[in-house]
């Protein structure tokens, strides 16, 4: 029985952490067929999950458009000259009070998950529409609808790049190019490992999920493989992945904190 990505070929961008939500969706895609570049900022855990998943790795920071555009030339080069499937889940977590945001805070965010955002698929739109489509993938944040206290350039950054996938959406569908945003809640990775050793975090959060649980990378990275096979007829949504979280609401800091 072949993978459900058999034959097609894959850029995860954002997978240089360990057991981050990109190293579980390329574990997964190269599971269902795909073959998979992983591309970050850190080789030698890039390296390693090539040779683990039998694929390719490239160096990126997305915040520079060149780097971008040779990840991109990098990819046609390995992957046998096209690319069916981008997803970035590169982003870093901001969660400090708005008057202690400082002006490098507001530059990094922009950078990232805006200005980044923007970069890649200023590089890899073009290469899929004259190849006649692909799937592009954008990890988002649930707290862009359900708020949560002190994160407000997260959200904001995180917003702008669900806005950039709307507008791809729209401009290329009749290309053949289908984008949309995954949107996880609190899950246990990198970013998130210093809030979840706070006692009872993870419980206080869980309550309001209607499935009763926070997510995994797994449960995002089984969403990506439906989002990106060719049996999704969907452009321009925000995938809700996190376990009806946005039916309710995130705690305030008062129930997380004491403050």
């Amino acid at each position: 029985m072949t993978g459900r990505l058999e034959g097609k070929t894959a850029v995860v961008v954002g997978a240089a952490g360990t057991n981050n939500a990109g190293q579980a969706i390329a574990r997964r895609f190269a599971r269902e067929g795909a073959t998979v570049l992983v591309a970050g900022r850190k080789e030698e855990p890039l390296k390693a999950l090539a040779e683990e998943i039998g694929g390719h790795f490239a160096l990126v920071d997305i915040r520079h458009r060149p780097e971008v555009e040779a990840l991109r030339d990098t990819a046609l080069a390995k992957l046998g000259g096209r690319v069916d499937i981008l997803v970035n889940c590169a982003g870093i977590g901001l969660l400090r009070p708005l008057e202690e945001v400082t002006e490098e805070d507001l530059e990094l965010m922009s950078a990232l998950q805006f200005k980044g955002v923007h970069h890649l698929l200023q590089a890899f739109v073009p290469v899929m529409a004259a190849q006649g489509g692909g799937a592009i993938l954008q990890v988002s944040s649930a707290t862009t609808d359900r708020v949560i206290d002190n994160h407000a350039a997260y959200i904001a950054t995180k917003a702008a790049g669900d806005a950039l996938i709307r507008c791809i959406a729209n401009q290329y569908g009749a290309k053949g190019i289908r984008a949309n945003s995954l949107v996880p809640g609190l899950m246990a990775t990198p970013m998130t490992a210093d809030a979840m050793q706070v006692p009872g975090l993870e419980a206080r959060f869980a309550k309001e999920y209607p499935l009763g649980r926070i997510g995994t990378v797994e449960d995002l990275a089984a969403a990506a493989v439906f989002a990106a096979s060719d049996e999704c007829f969907m452009t321009g949504q925000a995938l809700q992945v996190n376990g009806g979280l946005t039916l309710r609401r995130n705690p305030t800091s008062a129930e997380l904190f004491g403050a």
